[in-house]
């Protein structure tokens, strides 16, 4: 099984320019990408929260249209495991930036086309069977996207700066939630709520043309990794990439770090979706307030992501990913308490806390951990697995999961409380059973 040393492997001399331009470039590529590729997702995520549950679902009541409209949202993390197996395979087998280059187009495609979409109103049921259909799409192309993109940073990456490189790509993640977010938020600003409703939504969507587009031409003029191209010239390419994610060693990696994730999944999609949700139909806070709180939490997690990064190349992956998914556990109760206070601005504080600073402290350790778990030849296979199956129990069901235990609760929060408590305890258990001799980098 191939490693990677502490020197990238190059097949000619580099000079100290030639390699900061490549590293520049690898950057760029990095974050652009998987900013445009997450605005796209998570747009969906914010539309479900405001417009879907009205425009796709007008027949439902306002609970059964929230959960059908969260439901083709989970659709999209269900079959992002097909995805990331596919893409995983491709990306182990021909390469890492041509498979990036793909997922992009794809992505870019599907949003756009949910922007130009009939609903209801004008076509019937065909308006959500359509809706459903694209967001198969976006989930299929998204499976392949995060790990070709945390690979192209951590495999391109000096060996003591593989923290550094490694939370880019999540950096990406938070620049397009708050980008979403705040779209939506500015979109609703200019116009009033007939006009959103009717075609002001759709610009959000239709915008991913151009941001994909710029994406695209920045991912082609990306170097492939010198990782991937060591194991390609040494024809050291696994044959059954998926095979192998399960096989020996490696195993036990993969299980924990499936489980390890459940925490970060389930803390992601509670304050950057269901948040949205909680506080405007249970607080009833005004939707734009709520856009903008997210905005703001989301865009300092992602100042805060290269501290985390930081961290870890001083003290370990592992260690940085504990201690932040522990606090987050911590977290749980004290945040909602302050939700219930039906105070704008102690939601506004809560959600800094939890998911501006506790969320960064974690997930700037998970792109560089989850890649330490497999070797070269398998990695973006393995860690597509990891990210992507524990996708579906962790992260797109969860506001369903957290919607119907506050229904059960007469309308407290507190046994959805004690469900996220308990994903991070099961992340905390599974991240300190990670051992040494089960990491590759």
């Amino acid at each position: 099984m191939t490693t990677l040393s502490d020197a990238p492997y190059t097949s000619t001399p580099e000079s100290d320019l030639e390699r900061r331009k490549r590293l520049r470039t690898v950057v760029a590529a990095s974050l652009l990408g998987t900013t445009v590729e997450w605005y796209d997702f998570f747009l969906y995520a914010t539309a479900a929260s405001l417009v879907f549950n009205q425009l796709f679902f007008p027949d439902q009541s306002s609970f059964v249209g929230t959960m059908l409209a969260f439901a083709t949202f989970a659709v999209g993390f269900v079959v992002r495991p097909i995805g990331g197996v596919v893409f995983g395979h491709i990306g182990d087998r021909i390469g890492r930036k041509k498979t990036l280059a793909l997922t992009m187009f794809i992505m870019g495609i599907a949003t756009a086309l949910m922007g130009v979409l009939p609903t209801a109103a004008q076509v019937g049921v065909i308006a959500p069977v359509l809706l459903l259909l694209l967001r198969v799409l976006q989930g299929f192309a998204l499976g392949g996207e995060w790990a070709g993109a945390v690979l192209l940073a951590v495999e391109h990456s000096p060996a003591k700066r593989r923290g550094i490189f490694g939370s880019i790509p999540q950096i990406g993640l938070a620049l397009g939630l708050a980008l979403g977010t705040g779209v939506f938020a500015a979109l609703q600003t200019i116009f009033d709520d007939a006009q959103f409703l009717t075609y002001g939504w759709r610009i959000a969507f239709l915008l991913s043309l151009i941001l994909v587009f710029v994406g695209f031409v920045v991912r082609l003029k990306v170097e492939e990794t010198p990782a991937f191209q060591e194991v390609h010239d040494l024809e050291k390419r696994s044959s059954a990439p998926l095979k192998d994610v399960f096989r020996g060693r490696v195993r036990r990696g993969s299980i924990l770090g499936l489980l390890s994730r459940w925490g970060e999944g389930a803390a992601f999609n509670t304050w950057g979706v269901f948040a949205i949700t909680y506080a405007t139909k249970n607080l009833e806070f005004a939707k734009i307030p709520v856009l903008l709180v997210v905005t703001v939490a989301a865009t300092i997690m992602a100042v805060l992501l290269p501290f985390s990064g930081l961290l870890v190349d001083r003290y370990g992956a592992k260690r940085i990913y504990l201690i932040g998914i522990g606090a987050y556990g911590l977290a749980v109760f004290p945040a909602f308490a302050l939700f219930g206070t039906e105070n704008l601005v102690l939601f506004g504080v809560a959600m800094v806390l939890v998911f501006g600073v506790v969320h960064a402290l974690f997930y700037g350790a998970q792109g560089t951990l989850y890649a330490s778990l497999y070797p070269t030849e398998i990695r973006y296979t393995g860690l597509s697995v990891v990210y992507q199956f524990s996708g579906i129990y962790a992260s797109g069901i969860t506001p369903m999961i957290l919607t119907a235990l506050i229904a059960a609760g007469g309308g407290t929060p507190w046994l959805a409380c004690g469900y996220l408590v308990a994903t991070s305890v099961v992340s905390v258990v599974a991240t300190a059973l990670i051992r040494k001799q089960d990491l590759y980098l």
